[in-house]
């Protein structure tokens, strides 16, 4: 167990750091327009950060091991409507409905 001088240091160390990076994004750049490249770029950023939360658990899997065939067939499938079909909803539905259908088959 943690002490309480160090868990309360940690936390608020934290939570003045986090505001410090929002701040100099929000505060300081403000009303200021930002850069054409900048704009571009920040367009992707949840392009990104989506497949970078959901690909550990797909690739790793659950308690069962490492390899899950059913995780990793219903990403394929997941990622294969969502391609096909260009709809995030279609794949997220696709996707679930596999891993549903799939863990139901091979249980």
């Amino acid at each position: 167990m943690i002490d309480g001088l160090t868990l309360w240091t940690v936390i608020l160390s934290l939570g003045v750091l986090s505001y410090g990076l929002r701040f100099g994004f929000l505060g300081l750049v403000g009303s200021r327009p930002l850069p054409g490249w900048l704009i571009r770029h920040l367009r992707y950023t949840a392009v990104a950060i989506l497949p970078a939360l959901v690909a550990p658990i797909v690739v790793y899997g659950g308690p069962d091991g490492p390899y899950d065939p059913v995780r990793i067939a219903a990403g394929a499938i997941t990622l294969a409507v969502g391609y096909a079909t260009k709809n995030l909803f279609a794949g997220f539905g696709a996707g679930a409905a596999a891993l549903l259908g799939l863990g139901w088959l091979l249980a």
